[in-house]
């Protein structure tokens, strides 16, 4: 069971429960992060859109492998609707606003609602929402296992849990920085191991992704039998 499953049940004996406030992007910030996404990440032509909204509405933008990057991107829009509650400590870096993304090979199944295919958008959600339900942030470095138990997230790979990694391009990291002057930036979420996980959390994400680097493993795009390090 999802940590998210378990607040819910928890939590939805009766349906104003769920009768949460909407956070939304205004027009024109949509607009902005529309458009922003499309030039950063690439066009998108398909949306994943989501139908029961009961806080933000989190759609998910799918930009198809090129040549130049064989590989899907998925991208939330949605999440930056929402000011995440960051110790006052960390106010002046202007984290409160963020966006998610997941990369996936070029030949994964986006439509596909069998959980074998389905758990990295599941993720991808969850993550994003994960803020609001817990009264939280996230940001570089944070992670988020399945459930309390660390199980899997479906029968085809071992991944338990992801870490935050800075979403980047030839530029460095992605952020937007809106007209308004809020600024939403962009992570990308990193499966990980039961092992990978245990190491980070004794350790830190920097010297994480380091030993990937230095032992050539790929971990930007989900590979569900890739060799843990």
């Amino acid at each position: 069971m999802r940590f998210l499953d378990k607040f819910f049940k928890k939590n939805s004996n009766n349906k104003s429960d769920l009768e949460m406030p909407q956070y939304l992007y205004s027009e024109s910030e949509l607009e902005e992060v529309d458009k922003y996404i499309g030039e950063t990440f690439g066009e998108f032509p398909n949306v994943l859109h989501e139908i029961v909204s009961p806080d933000i509405h989190l759609d998910v933008c799918v930009i198809p492998p090129t040549d130049d990057e064989p590989f899907y991107k998925l991208v939330t829009m949605g999440a930056g609707a929402y000011e995440m509650n960051v110790p006052e400590q960390w106010k002046d870096y202007n984290i409160e606003y963020a966006e998610y993304v997941i990369c996936l090979p070029k030949d994964w199944n986006i439509q596909s609602n069998n959980e074998t295919d389905y758990w990295p958008i599941r993720v991808l959600k969850d993550v994003a929402r994960l803020p609001i339900w817990c009264d939280t942030w996230l940001a570089f470095g944070h992670t988020t296992q399945a459930d309390e138990e660390g199980t899997a997230y479906a029968a085809n790979t071992r991944f338990n849990s992801v870490v935050l990694d800075f979403a980047t391009n030839q530029k460095g990291d992605i952020r937007l920085e809106m007209s308004s002057g809020k600024v939403i930036n962009f992570y990308q979420i990193i499966p990980l191991y039961p092992e990978e996980l245990k190491f980070k959390m004794e350790n830190n994400a920097e010297t994480l992704f380091e030993k990937f680097n230095e032992k050539g493993i790929p971990y930007k795009v989900v590979d569900v039998n890739r060799n843990s390090f």
